[in-house]
């Protein structure tokens, strides 16, 4: 995962290989048991618009050596080089615009990875044109294009979901369960991080320079990072009434761009909530923890440890009992379009309210207040 990413040794090489293990390729880890990658489907066209988010090569990748069946037909993104390069690798044709895309009705799913501030109008068309899409996270900029891409896409009746990996995770899907039986009693407090050391190791100094420039990608740091952990702790724990941030640049090495965070969230069912995103981080050893009158779960360096009489659990040694876990995204969405029924899919309006909270969370900074999302 991306809260993996701890040392400032690391350099940008390795930091690109870690990425593109967790954005598509990560087959098994201890504390995540695999469900198997997907089952054999129908053949399918698909192409890609827009290719520019760094998890591009990891999806890419994903599509030529795991789904054979699966025919990438076209690239497109406005920089031809970088469409060239990816088409290369997938054996598609670069298009000069993204209606021969959408024109053409032998495809029927897109990849949109193109830069935040192209999604409303790629998406709109995507919807327009019945395409089902996969769409980088996040949804849009703004909690109000968000919402205008969310209903286009129900309108349509395409199918969608983005890349919040997280939820393939064993030891969250388990917790998400325990929380639903209501093992914890009352809950009272829950805290989520995701943190790494992108700018002090000048992990986005080249070819993802964009990322780092929230006129282009919506955020920062905070935004980039914690949509993940927002999405985890609003899967678990249900909608958010109000929250509140302290967001900030630190080493100034990509300008005005935030470069982490601290967010205190009240969740409409009266939990409290506290979110950490950010890449100034030189470890980030607890990634979860939830609070309750009756157990306590923190994920630490990657282990589990739950204590909960109910269950059995005294909190001591690592918990290794998870449930089986879907499997990531991008083959979530292959699946389903090519016509699985039980793919756990991202719906458009859960990816509208992350950008809705974030957007709060922002938005709080200058008045120095708490922000209901719109």
């Amino acid at each position: 995962m991306e809260a993996e990413l701890i040392s400032t040794a690391m350099d940008r090489r390795q930091f690109l290989q870690r990425t593109a293990l967790a954005a598509g390729t990560l087959a098994v880890s201890a504390s995540a048991p695999w469900a198997g990658a997907q089952t054999p489907g129908q053949p399918l066209t698909m192409a890609f618009v827009g290719c520019a988010h760094i998890h591009t090569p990891s999806f890419v990748n994903l599509l030529a050596k795991e789904r054979k069946e699966v025919k990438v037909k076209y690239v497109w993104d406005h920089d031809t080089a970088r469409a060239d390069k990816r088409a290369k690798e997938l054996s598609a044709r670069t298009v000069a615009s993204p209606a021969q895309i959408w024109a053409d009705k032998e495809v029927s799913a897109v990849v949109i990875c193109s830069e935040t501030t192209r999604h409303k109008e790629l998406v709109l068309a995507g919807a327009a044109a019945g395409k089902h899409m996969f769409v980088e996270k996040p949804l849009g900029v703004t909690a109000r294009e968000s919402a205008t891409m969310a209903r286009a896409i129900e309108k349509a009746g395409v199918l969608f979901t983005t890349g919040y990996f997280m939820r393939t995770h064993g030891q969250l899907l388990f917790l998400r369960e325990q929380v639903q039986k209501g093992v914890f009693g009352k809950i009272t407090r829950v805290r989520g991080s995701n943190c790494h050391s992108g700018s002090l190791g000048g992990w986005f100094d080249t070819d993802w320079r964009w990322m780092a420039d929230p006129a282009i990608a919506g955020v920062g740091a905070f935004g980039d990072l914690g949509t993940h952990s927002l999405d985890i702790l609003m899967w678990m724990f249900g909608d958010v009434e109000s929250i509140i941030a302290d967001i900030k640049v630190v080493t100034g090495r990509y300008g005005k761009c935030d470069e982490t965070g601290e967010a205190l969230i009240r969740f409409k069912n009266g939990i409290t909530g506290t979110l950490a995103a950010g890449w100034v981080d030189v470890a980030d050893p607890v990634t979860l923890l939830i609070s309750g009158t009756e157990g306590h779960a923190v994920i630490s360096r990657g282990e589990l440890y739950f204590q909960c009489k109910k269950a059995g659990a005294d909190g001591k040694t690592p918990w290794t009992q998870y449930p089986t876990v879907p499997p990531l995204p991008l083959h979530q969405f292959v699946n389903a379009v090519q016509g699985a029924k039980d793919m756990p899919l991202v719906t458009p309006r859960e990816a509208a309210a992350r950008v809705s909270v974030m957007e709060a969370a922002y938005q709080s900074m200058g008045k120095r207040a708490w922000v209901k999302p719109v």
